[in-house]
């Protein structure tokens, strides 16, 4: 699997950058197919840091409505990366 298919995209909430500025820790939507090894070497890589540790959870689907119609968004799973001491990564943000 490349590593652009493994990290879709950063988690921008208040939970996260939070976590970015206490604990060192970066959010991230990753595919449902990866491994904690997958996503600590595709973080690696494309950004040029030390990851120390990868927590994964995987998030369920929520039942939503619209006009009177229920529907089913899909799950996902979220990549909770530390990083080693003094690395950071510039998201932009």
């Amino acid at each position: 699997m490349d590593y652009y298919q493994i990290i879709k995209k950063p988690l921008h909430s208040e939970k996260s950058v939070g976590d970015r500025e206490l604990t060192n820790s970066f959010h991230f939507e990753v595919n449902k197919k990866a491994n904690k090894i997958q996503i600590k070497e595709a973080v690696e890589k494309l950004f040029q840091v030390k990851v120390e540790n990868v927590r994964t959870l995987n998030r369920k689907g929520k039942k939503r409505s619209y006009r009177n119609k229920i529907y089913k968004t899909s799950c996902w799973k979220k990549a909770i990366v530390t990083l080693k001491e003094g690395a950071t990564i510039d998201l932009g943000y």
